[in-house]
């Protein structure tokens, strides 16, 4: 049986009328419901409609209303990708913003409440294409290491377990949310299994092979806790036993990557980076690389062939004799 979703608190705005802040809720619910979108995508895009509706209000000298608002002209919507332009916003938040306009404008459609084509009569805005920059093997392996931080002044537990999180996070290629997320009956044992449920983005569930050492280093983290750690509980906690906080995790990488010489580049996110790129350029198929990442699309995926193309080509330039 399906979990009832909450509703929203209604929006409130004061740019737009009562009929138009009615819809923007039910949207809103629609997309966290039915949709599955996280709650920071749910802000963005509501931060964005509103910014939007707000240089509307500004723009046209009057309140939006919902009749108003679906008799939106192309030039409006130049106007206001414009204005956040000048406001130093980068085309990635462009993108974001125009494609909650399109998502609210199809919602609007469905329901009978008009359709706002001028939307879609819009490009979206170019931006710059950037590869992950992905760790060398050797050193995204020191990073599960934990005698790298034998100098520091910390309880040897969570030397354990913040090696055993980064070794989770380069051998299974997960964010570090879905690390952090798993609980204690979660993860097997060694020798008691070899692949652990994860949730990612959207709470969809996918099965993620994990290494006998990867569990060993848990296992070790595990017995050395002195915190109680339920079956129904976090495996990873903090310093007194809460949840484990990433800014942790993210502050541990800081001081190692400097520690190896490494790029700010180098984050846990890169450990990610790093297990999939590894993969590609040791065979692995684009495909099951994808549903190891948990990607809904292959598109999104195939950014590493970019990254192993780049690769061997500075190794072609650098080692062909003609080079």
């Amino acid at each position: 049986m399906a979990r009832e979703v909450p509703a929203l608190q209604a929006v409130e705005l004061e740019c737009a009328d009562e009929g138009l802040a009615r819809e923007m809720t039910r949207w809103l619910t629609h997309l966290r419901a039915e949709r599955r979108l996280s709650p920071k995508t749910l802000e963005a895009y509501a931060r964005d409609l509103r910014q939007c509706l707000t240089f509307l209000a500004e723009h046209w000298g009057a309140q939006v209303t919902l009749k108003r608002f679906a008799a939106l002209e192309a030039t409006d919507v130049r106007a206001f990708m414009a204005m956040r332009r000048a406001d130093d916003i980068g085309g990635r938040s462009l993108m974001r913003a125009l494609a909650g306009l399109r998502s609210f404008g199809r919602f609007l459609e469905r329901e009978g409440k008009g359709k706002v084509g001028a939307l879609s009569a819009i490009r979206a805005p170019k931006i710059a294409k950037s590869l992950p920059k992905p760790i060398q093997m050797a050193a995204a392996k020191r990073f599960a290491d934990a005698d790298e931080r034998a100098g520091e002044e910390r309880d040897p537990w969570i030397l354990a377990r913040d090696a055993a999180v980064m070794a989770l996070l380069y051998g299974s290629g997960l964010r570090i949310a879905e690390a952090l997320g798993l609980k204690r009956r979660d993860v097997p044992k060694p020798g008691e299994g070899d692949v652990i449920i994860v949730t990612g983005k959207g709470n969809k569930t996918r099965m993620v092979p994990v290494l006998q050492n990867v569990l060993a280093l848990i296992a070790n983290y595990v017995a050395m806790c002195p915190h109680s750690l339920p079956p129904a509980g976090p495996i990873f906690v903090g310093a007194r036993g809460g949840p484990l906080s990433p800014r942790i995790i993210q502050l541990t990488m800081e001081r190692l990557r400097g520690a190896l010489g490494l790029p700010d580049s180098a984050t846990p996110h890169a450990l990610r980076h790093s297990f999939a790129t590894h993969l590609l350029s040791r065979g692995g198929d684009l495909r099951a690389i994808q549903e190891l990442l948990g990607h809904a699309s292959l598109s999104t995926t195939q950014i590493y062939t970019g990254i192993d193309s780049e690769r061997l080509l500075e190794v072609y330039r650098s080692t062909h004799p003609r080079g």
